[in-house]
């Protein structure tokens, strides 16, 4: 099942990225924000394992996209908890974490109708192209936002702390 290997690309090209209206310090925002992701791709790696090796059916399908869907709520609720990084642009920061939250909800609502519309072989098949798909441009996603955070402050205190940040650093080597 190709599933693995296209999350694990998906997931590679993520790096770190952070809805409240509170401020944090530079550094707890990075590991807040580094964290939910850590642990979302954690959960979705371990989802996409379980219907690996024989294990498909339109159940274990079922209960994987479960677990995507529930590790994605949480994802998204923790993005959006972690609320403003005490910086400049910390509004932009706090945008740009609220969009992928939002982002991310909407592909887990794509899988969910994958599965809810799949019957058979056949359709089980088209779910497992659409979720992987849709797992790609979540992947990507996050990538994207990564990327929009350290333009926002390029030589200054969020990418220092994005870049020093213990929850960050265990993304960015692949951990």
């Amino acid at each position: 099942m190709l599933l693995l290997p296209v999350l694990a690309a998906a997931l590679l090209a993520a790096g770190c990225g952070g809805s409240d209206d509170e401020t944090a310090g530079a550094s707890d925002w990075a590991n807040s924000v580094c964290s939910a992701l850590t642990t979302w791709k954690t959960s979705v790696s371990s989802a996409v394992t379980s219907v690996q090796g024989g294990n498909l059916s339109e159940n274990s399908l079922e209960s994987a996209v479960d677990d995507v869907s529930d590790a994605t709520s949480t994802l998204a609720d923790d993005l959006k908890d972690a609320g403003r990084p005490d910086t400049d642009d910390g509004q932009k920061a706090k945008d740009v974490v609220d969009q992928l939250a939002d982002d991310v909800e909407t592909g887990v609502q794509t899988i969910k109708d994958a599965v809810d519309d799949a019957s058979g072989g056949d359709g089980i098949l088209q779910a497992i192209s659409t979720i992987s798909g849709t797992l790609t441009t979540m992947g990507k996603q996050v990538g994207a936002a990564v990327d929009q955070l350290e333009e926002l402050d390029p030589a200054g205190e969020l990418n220092s702390a994005l870049s020093n940040a213990d929850e960050c650093s265990s993304l960015s080597s692949g951990g």
